[in-house]
């Protein structure tokens, strides 16, 4: 469970994301970094996986470093549950620490990008409420990786409707685009709440002129334009080509893509100027007019990410690099855990669960 005094919903002003907040300690925090990458799930461990069943996985994970996270909530869950909850708390544990053992601008900034679990939360809750989830179902969904307190998601997620969570969130800066919500628009609010995350993202990072902002921002670059490309497929893929359509679902700010003009392109031109950009090669054998499933394109995007990351980190060995590239690998491995927990549980095929899965 995350440290129930961090203070939920307190977002830095905007003056101040432009200050160093005390020392940077990058060569301790990087050292501690790598430590904890290397007892990450090596690659061969997943064909291994995909040959057991859900209580065998759990027994084999419970041997790693999700021990402490199973053997305390072993008691209350079982099956995909325990993994799900286990995973989700491991998680938030994991970010938690990262944040104790940064100082200074890199405490700073890898604050601001674990926001994005708040935002995922305000999304599950509203999702949940919608659907009639129950409060189980909508725990069991919720990652306290940000600043949002496990308690404090626990009380949201037990409200009786949507709007009493609206209501229970009007101290925070997300209450005025929720007070949008009217329980049918919800791809709306999502989809703008994707924009605004990004958006406070650059504003925090500023105008970056030290090397560390710098590489920071190009990695935040980079993941707009993963986003905006595996968006603009699944439009294409379903036919939609008005730019009035496209553009509003369209996050500013990437690293290389000229969005709008991609967007008003037919697919075949469309394909023919991704050829010219640095993704072409992570994605050309699966971008046919014939492709039947996104999930390919959207996975070797996702490696491609985590593969420039790593470059990035060796290009710069003391930066906030290595610490965001352990932060989306550790984000990588609990989601293709929760691929194989719940392919399982659903009955898949072992080959499509595998597809699903990033390994690097």
């Amino acid at each position: 469970m995350r440290l129930l005094e961090r203070i939920w919903g307190k977002k830095p002003s905007r003056t101040s994301s432009k200050k160093k907040k005390g020392t940077s300690n990058y060569a301790y925090a990087v050292t501690r970094v790598r430590a904890m990458k290397s007892k990450l799930l090596p690659r061969e461990t997943y064909p291994r996986l995909l040959n057991m069943g859900i209580d065998e996985i759990t027994r084999f994970i419970q041997e790693s470093e999700y021990k402490n996270d199973i053997d305390e909530l072993a008691m209350k869950y079982s099956g995909g549950d325990l993994a799900e909850h286990a995973l989700n708390r491991n998680l938030a544990l994991t970010y938690d620490k990262l944040l104790r053992i940064t100082a200074g601008d890199p405490n700073y900034l890898v604050s601001e990008y674990l926001k994005r679990y708040d935002y995922w939360d305000v999304k599950t809750l509203l999702r949940g409420k919608q659907y009639n989830a129950s409060v189980e179902e909508i725990l069991e969904s919720l990652i306290a990786a940000g600043e949002f307190t496990y308690t404090f998601l626990s009380e949201l997620a037990a409200k009786e409707s949507y709007q009493n969570v609206i209501e229970a969130l009007n101290d925070t800066e997300y209450y005025p685009l929720l007070q949008e919500y009217d329980g049918t628009n919800l791809a709306y609010i999502e989809n703008e709440l994707d924009k605004m995350y990004y958006s406070g993202l650059f504003a925090a990072i500023g105008r970056p002129r030290s090397k560390d902002r710098k590489l920071f921002a190009r990695f935040i670059k980079l993941e707009v334009d993963v986003k905006n490309l595996c968006t603009l497929f699944r439009l294409k893929k379903a036919g939609v080509e008005q730019l009035d359509e496209i553009m509003p679902l369209m996050i500013e700010g990437g690293l290389e893509l000229k969005i709008e003009k991609l967007a008003a392109l037919p697919y075949e031109e469309f394909i023919e100027a991704l050829q010219k950009t640095q993704y072409w090669e992570a994605i050309s054998t699966v971008t046919g007019p014939g492709m039947d499933s996104l999930t390919n394109l959207e996975s070797r995007l996702t490696k491609y990410y985590l593969e420039s990351a790593t470059t990035y980190s060796h290009v710069s060995p003391i930066s906030i690099v290595p610490i965001m590239d352990y932060i989306i690998y550790k984000r990588n491995e609990v989601l293709n855990l929760r691929i194989i927990f719940r392919g399982k549980e659903a009955g898949l095929d072992d080959t499509i669960i595998k597809d699903q899965l990033v390994v690097i």
